[in-house]
């Protein structure tokens, strides 16, 4: 699918600084973080060197994954179903733009935030766990291959909780609606990793390849889904109605 980078970098310039004008878009993006990180990090500073052995054969650093499943679902929730409460979607659907270019905009302004301040929190959460916490349980608690599982799904998880928020906003005629619904398609995601952090799910090399490959085609696949739901007339008429 061919789009035009133009069209695509002037709707992320647009939704980039209607987010910097909704105050509640940046309170949840700052108060998530927060839930995911401080409790953690008070649980890991309490625990003792004895505590070292247990950790090493855990992922409880894949707890953080909750941040880019959560965050970006509250905020692409609000991207169509929000311009039609507004009033602003009719304009924006009448100029000459293909609906996955716009919808890949919109998709790109809510990842952009979502990634860094994933990114950014857990950068903060190893920096505080190297110099606060004993240095055996930090080092049983920081491993390369947890670390670079938290890079590498990241992205994947926030670009899929993205293509599922911004499929119900498409439906939905209420933004609390909205939300409420990408938070819970969120909650699998977020629960699955919980389970895996807490070793009660037990994952591999091949299954970490195995499941980045599906979150992949997941992603693909939500673009296609959402754009094909994008029903132009269906969305003016709703906005005059």
């Amino acid at each position: 699918m061919t789009v035009n980078p133009r069209l695509v970098r002037a709707v992320v310039d647009k939704e980039l600084r209607e987010f910097r004008r909704n105050r509640s878009m940046v309170v949840g993006m700052a108060i998530i973080p927060l839930i995911f990180s401080v409790q953690p990090l008070v649980t890991v500073f309490a625990l003792s060197s004895s505590a070292s052995g247990p950790l090493r054969h855990e992922h409880v650093l894949l707890y953080m994954l909750g941040i880019p499943a959560l965050v970006p679902s509250l905020v692409a929730s609000y991207s169509v179903v929000g311009e039609r409460e507004q009033g602003t979607l009719e304009p924006l659907l009448t100029t000459p733009i293909r609906r996955e270019e716009l919808l890949l905009g919109k998709a790109l302004a809510t990842f952009i935030p979502a990634a860094i301040v994933a990114y950014a929190v857990f950068a903060l959460f190893l920096a505080c766990v190297g110099l606060f916490a004993q240095p055996s349980v930090a080092s049983a608690l920081i491993r390369p291959s947890d670390v670079i599982a938290q890079l590498v799904f990241t992205p994947l998880l926030a670009g899929w909780s993205i293509w599922v928020a911004i499929v119900i906003s498409t439906r939905a005629n209420d933004i609390r609606v909205a939300q409420q619904l990408s938070t819970l398609a969120s909650l699998p995601s977020v629960a699955l990793a919980i389970l895996i952090a807490l070793n009660v799910i037990d994952v591999s090399l091949l299954t970490g390849v195995v499941a980045a490959a599906v979150l992949l085609a997941l992603n693909r696949i939500g673009w296609r889904v959402a754009s094909a739901l994008f029903d132009r007339e269906r969305l003016i008429l709703g906005t005059k109605a």
